[in-house]
């Protein structure tokens, strides 16, 4: 079917009387922080704790703004006779905002979640050379990062979570068994206490085999002068 002829002039006109119509709102910024959706790409954030200097953010970035120097430390062996490993140490990690195009490839290919997006934004510079943040920096804006959302209800739990959880069931009830065990020794200790068959508690004061000699119920004389 043709379009009938004018149909589309018609229908920019009819846009611009509804945008004529409505009121302008300006954003007061700013006065008025806007409302940014959660994930916004503000500036990246380095936790750095997870960083392994594995250097793969490095190398998969675009337009190379990311500079990682490290060093090698011999750890020594964990237990007698093992064997010295080595590890990579963090010297320098920067990221020179003048030259980011906030791809949010270095946070995507990171496999130790070492990287995360803040929804700040306000970090603008007089001087271009400000914009290389270094770790100090990247470390400050971790504490700008949002959490980030819950899980949907019918979703499943992380395997993390979840061995994490079976570690922390297993202890507990390591625990309560302990505690059970312990509380049944205390209770057949008072039982036999107040019975009179719990044994005699040793004087610390005294050496061993110095303590006299328990009676015998089933004698009726007791120990006699002389016996050996």
């Amino acid at each position: 079917m043709a379009p009938v002829p004018g149909s589309g002039l018609a229908k920019g006109l009819a846009v611009t009387l509804r945008t004529m119509t409505k009121k302008t709102v300006t954003a007061q910024y700013p006065d008025v922080q806007p409302e940014l959706p959660p994930r916004s790409r503000g500036v990246i954030g380095l936790f750095e704790e997870n960083c392994t200097v594995c250097m793969l953010c490095a190398r998969e970035c675009p337009d190379w703004c990311i500079y990682i120097d490290s060093h090698k430390e011999t750890v020594p062996p964990a237990a007698p006779g093992g064997r010295e490993r080595s590890r990579n140490v963090l010297d320098r990690f920067a990221i020179d905002f003048s030259l980011c195009m906030y791809c949010g490839i270095c946070i995507e290919v990171c496999p130790f979640d070492a990287l995360f997006w803040s929804p700040e934004f306000e970090y603008a510079e007089t001087d271009i050379h400000e914009l290389t943040h270094e770790r100090d920096k990247l470390r400050e804006w971790m504490w700008t990062v949002p959490a980030p959302p819950a899980l949907d209800a019918a979703a499943e739990e992380p395997k993390e979570l979840a061995a994490a959880r079976k570690t922390a069931d297993k202890l507990a009830a390591e625990a309560d068994k302990l505690a059970e065990a312990e509380k049944l020794a205390e209770a057949e200790r008072l039982a036999a206490q107040a019975a009179g068959t719990e044994p005699p508690v040793p004087d610390p004061t005294k050496p061993a085999g110095t303590e006299p000699p328990a009676s015998d119920p089933s004698d009726p004389a007791g120990p006699q002068d002389g016996d050996a």
